[in-house]
């Protein structure tokens, strides 16, 4: 079907009914690039010159029968289908033609040319003129800029003689490099009723009529496809012929890749002169925008030559600007050329990019594509390269990088720092391949062949493995004023306050520097950072953690490669209590891109995730979390760092009552100095809780007193580290031990700057289970109050319960049942079903509270869950996520996604879509609300 070629075909047309009305013939030449559809048009106008009364004869240039002399000229003739005698005598014309040589088509000819080509000459256009007979001929030929120069001259000739004959020819030709005769384009141009027709590219709309789109966006496929071809109908034929013939389930039907508009893109380049495909193989290869100058010093031709073919490209649509318009094209380019010339070109590109200052990056990346750094210039380039990778977060890059330089001729202080910098860049990806490398580093700077900067460079490696005293000695043999130009004493600063973060029991070296002067948040961003931490284990309320870390996270988290200095802010906040803003921000920072490339990172920053969810009391969102970070990083690989994951999967699976798989998680081997880290302290009060769970209070008891024995000897007594009393005194209350829970309860609420909202409510529900019944309602509704604020919905479903038993015991069982109903909702949010179900039990009366659903409750006829209907309701009603989410103490993500399935399951795609019985379920639960603010 043509598209957007009304209008030349309408020019065609008019020049027929001209030709026919006038008896005069006429010329057109309709241009355009490869693929824009000109062979169409010429078909298209055949049949519809045979329907007008008119008669069309066909024939098509050819790159390989262009040495074929009058090969165009004979598929005329055989095309108009003469009677056997006319054809025989044309036929021994050209024959007698041929033997005599032809000058160009244009040029003067000699005499005997002349006598030789006369007869052929006439005879044809006479034989022409005998076709024209009711109707005017027509003649069509595709391709002239391939035509033999024999049957450009019999065209020529007919031409000239068309002013009283009813003869039109129609001659179609692509966009070259330079015109193949031009002679004959001077001539033609020059002939009265001349008419030029260009074919310019498919617009949105001449596209969006090709796309046959059920789901209505034809127009967005049509503005994808536009960007992609640059509206060549060839390509744009191919692209919409590769659409998944599912892709109607998709509101934004995607297009699929496939071999179809590969092998256009080469159709496209391969009907062009080499010269052009010469051109677009060095953008492939250079990926970027490039100028003709560059282009033609790759190339080894002057810049202009190039000029020509870049215009051929963008006509054609396979080239934007300066650069290939598509990577899809960019693709097919690549894979239709060898890898030897792959590689041959890239070095060229290397050596011209290098001779013109592209940037170091920019010319390692020729460097590592051609496998070749034998040049003096290319090691200096490729460790620029490495260490700019690894401050811009790709370590996959840098050890690219490096491993090439390792190939290379380097004298031992670059071996050096190359092995120093693969460490870090190997690490990053996986830390288990650098044990060896580490090693070999490590006794390098002890036998001091190396810098102090190579020293500092394994400390951060060596502290995630356990190995602090090595890390204290490589620290130790520093001294501030080595290499003091180059940052040196600024790293060692960093370093001595990562050792004593990382092992506390290093904090009284630190202590005792600040209090002679030394000054720990001053500096760059990874001391500032380090400081928000410091301000977070040990908080005196001179220096605000949260504020610090929050500052350092909007500063920095739309910086590639900043995912190490970030986890320190995020830690920051997470000890803090401020588990809320972790769960932002790690969501914000696992979106980034920069994150797929960083495995090791971008699995801590899900293991931060997944602690955050699990105070949040998002049970589900947190065991996804942290399984995935033990999915991109296996357990081995995690070194002292594996508590952290490992004590999120243990609380979730305890939390959940699946003790079984508590237990397998627990029979993961950890190293032995896992319990000299901070992280080793989430590890011990998750295996209390588990033992406390499977009513082992002794076990309990002693792995909550080493976590004290230790938070007390670092001093870093932080609730949000770990609230040992608070959870000593769990242990307490289950052994009837009501006077020493009060004791360690009251503690707890007075250990200066440590305790965070989020403990102070756990405290103040625990503390009611002790105090008298006229004190215990205060005490809860102050800690139903503290656990909404800071989003902790299990303890907020533990208080709810606590608050409608109280209730419940005073008389007041309406508002009793509210609650406790209100809190086992919440309870099956949290997937806390044990939780749940315990709240249950303590209901009074058989059975479970009025409008708990049961085993036996049939599923509603619409599909919806409880906890679906209930954000359903509310939204059916006009509320927004956030006031749902505050309504129902859920999160605004967990509103997304129930809403999500709602209308999956309703069918409908909008909150006004929703049935309106829906919003009968708003009131009873604005109700238990209500009496939730009790």
């Amino acid at each position: 079907m043509l598209v957007q070629r009304e209008e030349q075909i309408a020019r065609l047309r008019r020049a027929f009914h001209a030709c026919e009305e006038q008896q005069r013939g006429q010329v057109a030449l309709v241009t355009g690039a490869v693929g824009s559809g000109k062979t169409s048009l010429l078909e298209s106008f055949s049949e519809w010159t045979a329907s007008a009364g008119g008669r069309a004869v066909a024939a098509a240039g050819s790159r390989a029968e262009r040495g074929l002399p009058l090969g165009v000229l004979e598929q005329l003739l055989h095309s108009a289908r003469f009677d056997d005698e006319t054809s025989a005598r044309l036929h021994g014309l050209v024959r007698d033609a041929v033997a005599v040589p032809l000058p160009e088509p244009g040029a003067d000819a000699s005499s005997a040319g002349d006598r030789a080509w006369a007869p052929l000459l006439h005879g044809l256009f006479t034989a022409l003129l005998d076709l024209a007979g009711p109707g005017p001929l027509v003649l069509l030929v595709d391709d002239v800029h391939h035509a033999d120069p024999a049957s450009l001259h019999c065209l020529l000739y007919v031409t000239r003689r068309l002013r009283h004959a009813p003869i039109m020819v129609v001659l179609a030709e692509a966009s070259a490099l330079r015109p193949a005769h031009p002679l004959f384009r001077a001539e033609l141009l020059s002939q009265p009723h001349f008419s030029r027709i260009t074919l310019p590219p498919l617009t949105v709309d001449a596209i969006a009529r090709l796309v046959d789109d059920e789901a209505g966006t034809a127009r967005e496929t049509a503005e994808r496809c536009l960007s992609m071809t640059g509206g060549n109908p060839l390509l744009t034929r191919a692209l919409i012929d590769e659409r998944s013939p599912d892709g109607t389930d998709d509101p934004a039907p995607e297009l699929a890749f496939g071999d179809a508009f590969d092998q256009a893109v080469l159709g496209c380049l391969y009907r062009h002169e080499p010269g052009v495909r010469r051109v677009a193989q060095a953008l492939a290869v250079l990926n970027r925008p490039t100028p003709t100058d560059l282009l033609g010093h790759l190339l080894d031709m002057v810049p202009e030559a190039a000029v020509p073919a870049v215009r051929v490209l963008r006509t054609s649509g396979l080239m934007d600007s300066d650069q290939l318009r598509h990577p899809r094209i960019l693709r097919s380019i690549l894979a239709d050329m060898s890898p030897e010339e792959r590689r041959g070109m890239h070095q060229r590109a290397a050596e011209v990019l290098h001779e013109h200052g592209a940037e170091p990056t920019t010319v390692a990346e020729h460097l590592v594509a051609a496998g070749w750094a034998d040049a003096g210039w290319t090691v200096p380039v490729l460790q620029d390269a490495a260490a700019h990778a690894l401050a811009s977060g790709r370590p996959d890059v840098a050890a690219t990088c490096l491993r090439l330089v390792a190939r290379a001729e380097v004298d031992e202080p670059q071996r050096a720092a190359t092995a120093a910098m693969m460490v870090s860049a190997r690490w990053q990806v996986n830390p288990l391949a650098v044990t060896g490398q580490l090693a070999h580093l490590v006794e390098t700077v002890r036998a001091g062949r190396g810098p102090a900067g190579d020293a500092l460079t394994a400390v951060p490696y060596l502290l995630w493995q356990g190995r602090a005293e090595e890390a204290a000695e490589l620290v130790e043999g520093c001294t501030a004023d080595d290499d003091g130009p180059t940052g040196a004493s600024g790293r060692l600063r960093v370093m001595r306050l990562l050792l004593c973060l990382s092992h506390p029991e290093h904090l009284t070296n630190l202590r005792d520097a600040a209090g002679a002067g030394g000054r720990v948040g001053t500096g760059g961003p990874q001391l500032q950072a380090l400081a928000a931490l410091t301000a977070a284990l040990t908080p005196t309320g001179e220096h605000d953690a949260v504020t610090a870390a929050e500052q350092m996270l909007h500063r920095h988290h739309g910086d590639d490669g900043t995912l190490p200095l970030l986890t320190a802010p995020l830690l920051a906040l997470l000890w803090s209590g401020r588990a809320d803003r972790v769960a932002v921000w790690g969501d914000l920072l696992l979106d980034r891109p920069a994150v797929r490339h960083a495995p090791v990172w971008r699995a801590v920053i899900r293991a931060l995730r997944a602690e955050a969810a699990l105070r949040l009391g998002d049970l589900p969102g947190a065991e996804d979390h942290a399984r995935a970070a033990l999915e991109d990083v296996p357990p081995p690989a995690w070194g002292v760092a594996v508590a952290g994951p490992l004590a999120t999967l243990i609380a979730c699976a305890t939390e959940a009552g699946r003790f079984g798989e508590a237990d397998r998680w627990l029979a993961q081997p950890v190293p032995p100095g896992m319990f000299r880290t901070p992280l080793g302290l989430h590890y011990l009060a998750a295996r209390a809780r588990h033992h406390l769970a499977l009513g082992r209070p002794h076990a309990a008891s002693a792995d909550l007193r080493r976590c004290g024995e230790l938070m007390r000897t670092w001093g870093v007594d932080v609730a949000g580290l770990a609230p040992w009393r608070l959870e000593m005194a769990r242990v307490q209350l289950g052994i009837g031990n009501k006077t020493h829970a009060t004791q360690l309860l009251q503690e707890q609420l007075r250990v200066p700057h440590g305790v965070d909202d989020r403990t102070r409510g756990r405290t103040l529900r625990l503390l009611a289970t002790t105090a008298a019944p006229d004190h215990r309602r205060k005490l809860l509704s102050e800690a139903v109050n503290l656990l909404q604020s800071c989003g902790d919905r299990l303890e907020l479903v533990r208080a709810l319960g606590d608050t409608g038993q109280t209730l419940q015991r005073a008389g007041d069982s309406a508002r009793a049942r509210l609650l406790v109903r209100r809190a086992y909702q919440l309870a099956q949010d949290c997937g806390a079903s044990v939780l749940a179900q315990r709240l249950v039990r303590r209901e009074p009366g058989a059975g479970a509270p009025a409008g708990y659903p049961t085993a036996e409750t049939p599923e509603p006829e619409d599909g919806l869950s409880e906890a679906e209907r209930r954000v359903a309701a509310l939204a059916a009603q006009g509320h927004t996520n956030r006031q749902i989410s505050s309504k129902l103490f859920i999160t605004v993500s967990t509103v997304e996604q129930h809403l999500t399935r709602v209308y999956r399951k309703l069918d409908v795609k909008r909150r006004t879509d929703l049935p309106a019985r829906l919003v009968g379920h708003a009131e009873p639960l604005a109700e238990e609300v209500s009496g939730a603010a009790v």
